[in-house]
């Protein structure tokens, strides 16, 4: 179910990953990012600021905050400085999506060597059918 390679339906370009919430809570949420059908991580949102799912050109640009090259969401609606960047709490985050250290490290090396072959790389948000729990 989570293996599926989609097109994006404008340009016929093909989407390189995919991230699916999979867990919802009162203040994170919980996913899995695949990559050309293959399982890469898990990830960690903060509920009060999820990016909203739809597919984002990525880039890997040059962080002011953090200082180091990290994949940067394009066009995000409404917002500005949403990366990919390492985390272990919802706190740790204000829109970003957070993985483990080594899966910063091997995104921002693949995502960097396709910029630099001029390839696009895109990544689709799965909108998740799950609510979170009132409380």
């Amino acid at each position: 179910m989570y293996y599926k390679l989609i097109r994006d339906m404008h340009d016929g370009k093909s989407v390189h990953g995919k991230l699916y919430r999979t867990s919802h809570y009162i203040n994170k949420r919980t996913g899995l990012l695949v990559e050309r059908l293959h399982y890469i991580c898990d990830t960690l949102e903060n509920a009060d600021y999820l990016v909203p799912a739809l597919i984002y050109r990525v880039t890997v640009t040059q962080s002011p905050k953090f200082r180091r090259l990290l994949p940067l969401l394009n066009q995000v609606p409404g917002r500005t400085g949403i990366r990919v960047h390492r985390g272990t709490l919802p706190e740790h985050s204000k829109g970003c999506i957070l993985v483990s250290p080594h899966c910063e490290q091997t995104l921002t090396a693949r995502w960097l060597s396709e910029q630099t072959a001029k390839e696009e790389t895109r990544l689709e948000i799965c909108a998740s059918k799950n609510r979170a729990p009132r409380g």
